[in-house]
């Protein structure tokens, strides 16, 4: 059973920056195809990026592409997100997400194993 716990969310002012890391036990990040989500108050979750498990290939949403880096670390058996640039529509709790299947994933059905997530607030 993967655990994960997301930290580094907060407050901050519209294009600044923030890092949320996501610490995984239970299993290796680097064995993982791995994500990060995010939902704003009355609001689905929303897909914001991920990674696969060895390789590492990436793919971020429309909104944040640019902006947002998904990285891993696999000496600390972490995956973490380089926001910058936020803007006020970002604010939202955001919720890092794992699975054991292969390839990337861009919808909550594809990962099996949430965080509780880190809440995020973009000021104007």
């Amino acid at each position: 059973q993967v655990q994960l716990v997301e930290s580094g969310g907060g407050l901050v002012q519209a294009g600044g920056s923030l890092r949320l890391s996501c610490a995984a036990s239970g299993g290796t990040v680097s064995r993982l195809r791995m994500g990060w989500f995010r939902q704003a108050p009355g609001k689905e979750r929303d897909f914001v990026a991920a990674i696969t498990w060895s390789v590492g290939i990436t793919y971020y949403a429309d909104s944040v592409k640019g902006r947002f880096t998904i990285s891993r670390d696999n000496a600390k058996n972490t995956m973490n997100l380089q926001m910058n640039s936020l803007k006020p529509e970002g604010t939202a709790v955001y919720y890092c997400a794992a699975d054991p299947r292969f390839g990337l994933g861009r919808s909550v059905d594809e990962y099996n194993y949430w965080g509780q997530g880190t809440q995020v607030t973009v000021s104007s």
